[in-house]
């Protein structure tokens, strides 16, 4: 096998918090320690369908370890087996644009691609490797921690940051003023930001979509919590959260790919309990806020250590593998491994377990039993 002598590096899907950090690692460890050339393609797929991307080099990095969202762009709407392909008239369609993705490739004089990003963008690099052979290596990134076969993405200590941080303002203004405040977090089908965020935020109930709720445990321990001199209430609720009888909530849907976009879940249950108690209630909804600004340490750590340990993968020309934390160690798994299914919190798991010890209510308790705790 020939050796490798250029890599190409893409951001694709939603931003987090680090990935700067591995473009910056990514740069550093090709031309430090491989002499390899790097070549940055411009929002995710996107850009080797339409042949944007850049050459990067040590001045391109500079500064980057603490900046957020990334500097090549990133794209919802990049997949080229199912491109959105807008027309000279203005009207969009899907179209196949494999094969041009792989022309760009080859036309670009790569030896392999160093694919960071979610569950989607890892799946197409993914499919690009099993179908077409071409020389993927995934990096795992999302707030929403929800890939398989990782102990930990980067940029979810960040997005679990700004939520702490978040309900502990919340919680002096609800003291105040005796209401109940919901926080609504990223997470899409998982609720790891809402139950690490309710833990370490002292939240008293956490709605996640692992856990269909129901609205009279809720009702219940804000009673309680009142019987004891507390008049005021924190609930986290993870936007995919669901009632036992209702859906999830969306606030709109990609008219040509299909794609839906979460969020606003917390303005319905918030209104429920107002309508059912008569307490006080607000809604504060994080949104973007969890994604964009400065990564914390760790994140910048943990994204340094994959982009590192990806190049090597590269290099070594080990194609298909994702790299991954387990145990504190950076290590490779296969990517049919890490894609197609989601890791979600475990609703027998220890870390329920130990929230329900502490009194956080999920909503899907006996109500007698939660007017019995001590709030």
């Amino acid at each position: 096998m020939s050796a490798v002598r250029r890599i190409g590096v893409l951001t694709g899907g939603g931003d987090a918090p680090g990935l700067n950090a591995v473009i910056r690692a990514v740069v550093k460890s090709c031309l430090t320690s491989y002499r390899v050339r790097v070549l940055g393609i411009h929002n995710g797929f996107s850009g080797l369908v339409e042949l944007k991307y850049r050459e990067l080099d040590r001045g391109d990095i500079r500064g980057l370890l603490p900046r957020g969202g990334t500097v090549l762009g990133t794209t919802n709407r990049g997949n080229p087996f199912r491109y959105v392909f807008r027309r000279p008239d203005g009207k969009e369609e899907i179209i196949d644009a494999t094969e041009t993705v792989k022309n760009n490739f080859e036309r670009l004089g790569l030896n392999a691609l160093i694919v960071i990003g979610g569950d989607g963008s890892l799946s197409i690099g993914e499919r690009f490797y099993r179908e077409h052979g071409l020389p993927i290596v995934g990096v795992p990134k999302t707030i929403d921690n929800d890939i398989s076969a990782t102990d930990a993405t980067f940029g979810f200590a960040t997005a679990l940051e700004v939520a702490t941080t978040a309900l502990d303002r919340l919680h002096t203004t609800a003291e105040s003023h005796h209401r109940v405040m919901l926080l609504e977090v990223m997470g899409r089908d998982a609720g790891w930001i809402a139950l690490h965020a309710g833990l370490a935020g002292g939240a008293h109930m956490v709605l996640i979509p692992e856990i269909p709720f129901r609205y009279e445990p809720l009702i219940a321990k804000i009673r309680a919590r009142e019987r004891l001199g507390r008049p005021f209430s924190l609930i986290v609720v993870a936007e995919g959260a669901a009632s036992i009888n209702g859906t999830q909530v969306f606030q709109g849907e990609d008219r040509v790919t299909g794609w839906k976009r979460l969020g606003g879940v917390s303005y319905t249950i918030g209104q429920e309990i107002a309508a059912r108690s008569g307490y006080d209630v607000r809604v504060t909804v994080l949104g973007h806020i969890q994604r964009g600004g400065t990564p914390v340490p760790r994140d910048r750590i943990l994204a340094t250590r994959f982009g590192v340990e990806a190049v090597r993968l590269a290099v070594q020309q080990q194609w298909g593998q994702m790299v991954a934390l387990h145990a504190g160690a950076i290590i490779s798994v296969p990517l049919a491994q890490a894609v197609g299914k989601l890791k979600r919190v475990e609703p027998d798991g220890q870390l329920v377990a130990h929230a329900r010890a502490i009194g956080i209510v999920f909503g899907d308790e006996n109500p007698e039993d939660v007017a019995a705790t001590e709030g």
